[in-house]
């Protein structure tokens, strides 16, 4: 999905701009899924599209990792529906620190 697909759902749904853009999405799943749900970084960046650095180089590694990435993309859709039933928020501060209230 593109920058401006994510940007202009986030316009339908009134988020603003000064609230949240389509990479600062991606860094806040990215983040979340690593601290919160323990998901390896290795998974998370090949979801997100990103060269994963790897000894053998990639010529030789074709992984794709797609049953542990339909796992964290439904852990994922799980932790979303906690958020929206009323369980825990996660606030990035402009320090880049997260704050957690409650608990998931």
């Amino acid at each position: 999905m593109s920058d401006n697909a994510l940007l202009a759902a986030m316009r339908r749904m009134d988020i603003g701009k000064e609230e949240q853009t389509g990479h600062g999405s991606s860094a806040t799943a990215r983040t979340i899924l690593d601290e919160k749900l323990g998901i390896r970084p290795d998974i998370i960046e090949h979801q997100l599209g990103h060269t994963v650095r790897d000894p053998l180089g990639r010529a030789y590694n074709r992984t794709q990792f797609l049953p542990e990435r339909r796992k964290m993309m439904q852990d994922w859709a799980d932790y979303l529906d906690r958020l929206k039933a009323g369980a825990a928020v996660v606030s990035i501060g402009k320090t880049g620190q997260l704050s957690l209230r409650n608990s998931i």
